[in-house]
């Protein structure tokens, strides 16, 4: 799909040694974070989103996908950022909040800190208990995508959930929740008022069982679910910055 490239900026030396991963969500694309990371780069630091397997072709696509495929993908450009930079830290929507959670517990202190924008661990819909025998009878239902506020903007995403590929994702959940208390690192989270696509008790269950003791909770008063492209954008990106540069300087 045009428009759903991955986005790599090599760093400069202004930037400080300091490499952020970042993930995009559930049938996504890195068209959806591309400002946020293009603000990072432009701070300096070596930023990389990369495109997760099955996402920005097709659903079809996706959903001959499952969850360790897409966390390998940023596992790999991870180890890439942190044999190069001095710091890494870790950014996500909502899926790729879930992943980058991942990536922290499995890699602990080598990660500084996790920047996590309407983050994914759990869901309200009932149609997720039906899931396993859903996903029998049909491939896919509605999509989820352009939960913007902001009129006139559009996230490049699928019009379906493709169901093995979302089935997938609710194995992915657990294990993140499960592992939530091995989060010791600062997080900066933040949360959309209003968003039609993640419950808020999302947020709660990760404030509830993380173990880190530094953890700023930013609201977004004026986004909906994709806020990295919406009223709000700005904030993220300002309080994403003051929160690295806190962070590393210690």
């Amino acid at each position: 799909m045009p428009g759903a490239e991955a986005f790599n900026s090599p760093g400069r030396p202004e930037g400080g040694g300091v490499g952020v991963l970042v993930s995009h969500g559930f049938t996504g694309s890195p068209q959806s974070l591309r400002p946020w990371a293009q603000h990072l780069a432009d701070q300096g630091y070596a930023v990389r989103l990369p495109r997760l397997p099955g996402h920005g072709t097709t659903w079809q696509s996706l959903n001959r996908t499952q969850w360790q495929d897409w966390i390998a993908v940023l596992e790999r450009e991870l180890l890439r950022l942190l044999d190069e930079c001095d710091t890494v830290f870790v950014a996500g929507l909502s899926l790729g909040g879930a992943l980058v959670t991942r990536l922290a517990e499995e890699h602990g202190p080598s990660i500084a800190g996790l920047m996590l924008v309407n983050p994914a661990y759990r869901s309200d819909d009932p149609r997720m208990r039906a899931l396993p025998v859903l996903r029998r009878l049909a491939p896919s239902i509605a999509g989820i995508a352009s939960d913007i506020r902001l009129a006139g903007v559009t996230e490049l995403a699928y019009d379906r959930t493709p169901l093995h590929a979302l089935s997938s994702m609710l194995q992915l959940w657990a294990l993140t929740v499960r592992d939530l208390p091995e989060i010791t690192q600062p997080v900066l989270l933040m949360q959309s008022d209003e968003d039609h696509v993640v419950p808020a008790s999302s947020s709660e269950l990760l404030l509830s069982r993380i173990s880190s003791t530094d953890v700023t909770h930013v609201r977004l008063a004026d986004s909906y679910h994709v806020a990295t492209l919406d009223h709000d954008a700005h904030v993220i990106h300002d309080r994403s910055v003051e929160f690295v540069e806190r962070v590393r300087r210690g």
